[in-house]
């Protein structure tokens, strides 16, 4: 069964050395039912054209997850083509660890103009009963 979970999250990105692709170190918190921390490295190039650029990352996300502590791997891939964005952020498959094994799912991310990050992730649970007649004692 499908789950949905959303809330707030905190992002430094720390420029590593070299010209292309740009690279960043990715250290985020992420509060709510998702609680847990992020750490990964970021690729990006920005086009001369403004508002065309291009990014890809995998980050690792430890912590816990509606309870469950685990980990899992997440791979970002974006776009703006002329300021109009694409971007997806899928579960790596079989990267879950511990209570989050199994692990699937897909997250979106949003910017408000405050500058507030906040993520909707969409997942289910392989190992999870599907319904309460199936849980074993």
């Amino acid at each position: 069964m499908k789950k949905q979970t959303s809330g707030v999250f905190d992002v430094v990105m720390t420029p590593e050395p070299g010209e292309f692709p740009a690279s960043r170190r990715l250290d985020k918190r992420y509060h709510g039912e998702l609680d847990a921390r992020g750490e990964g490295r970021m690729l990006s190039f920005v086009s001369p054209v403004e508002g065309s650029a291009a990014y890809v990352a995998l980050e690792r996300v430890t912590g816990t997850l509606a309870g469950r502590a685990g980990s899992f791997v997440l791979q970002h891939s974006g776009l703006m083509n002329r300021g109009v964005p694409t971007l997806s952020i899928v579960v790596v498959p079989d990267s879950g660890t511990g209570a989050l094994q199994g692990l699937a799912g897909r997250m979106g991310i949003r910017i408000e103009v405050d500058g507030r990050h906040w993520y909707e992730l969409e997942y289910e649970l392989e190992h999870e009963p599907q319904h309460p007649l199936e849980a074993k004692p």
